[in-house]
């Protein structure tokens, strides 16, 4: 006659969500990243324009290819890529004062877009704080120098 076996209860262990632990891997960086940014900028002790060029663009490069992970598409952006255009090309042969009250209005049209789109909201943290350190005609340059960077390097790496 057979025995009976005893039959071992292995003790399941809870099924991982492979996907969750992307998304929360994927959301680490994007925060490292973000804050890294952020705290470059609250940390100068002027305005934008002591920004290190060479901090710029490592930065760009790192948050550029992040956003487009993020799924940014540039036509979400348009009107204040738009925008940033049409003060750069109001700022020829003018004082900044001419600008200044524009480049601040800059945060709300953003905010906007971070608050249709999740995407954009990295975005909108990094343009913020450096809209927020935008005193002069060279601070506002630095300012468009990053945006062109970060989306010079989100399309780089396949962004549209």
């Amino acid at each position: 006659m057979n025995k009976p076996t005893k039959r071992i209860e292995q003790k399941s262990q809870p099924k991982r969500d492979i996907k969750s632990d992307y998304r929360d891997e994927n959301n680490q960086h994007k925060l490292d990243i973000t804050k890294e940014i952020i705290d470059t900028i609250k940390g100068l002790k002027g305005g934008l324009k002591d920004y290190p060029i060479r901090d710029l663009v490592k930065h760009a490069q790192k948050f550029g290819p992040e956003l487009k992970r993020q799924r940014l598409e540039t036509n979400q952006i348009r009107k204040f890529l738009d925008a940033i255009n049409q003060l750069k090309a109001k700022l020829i042969g003018n004082d900044f004062s001419a600008i200044e009250t524009e480049v601040v209005l800059l945060k709300p049209k953003l905010a906007y877009a971070a608050a249709r789109q999740d995407a954009v909201k990295a975005l909108n943290g990094v343009m913020a704080e450096a809209i927020d350190k935008v005193h002069s005609k060279d601070d506002f340059e630095r300012l468009v120098q990053l945006m062109e960077s970060i989306i010079a390097y989100h399309k780089a790496e396949g962004g549209k």
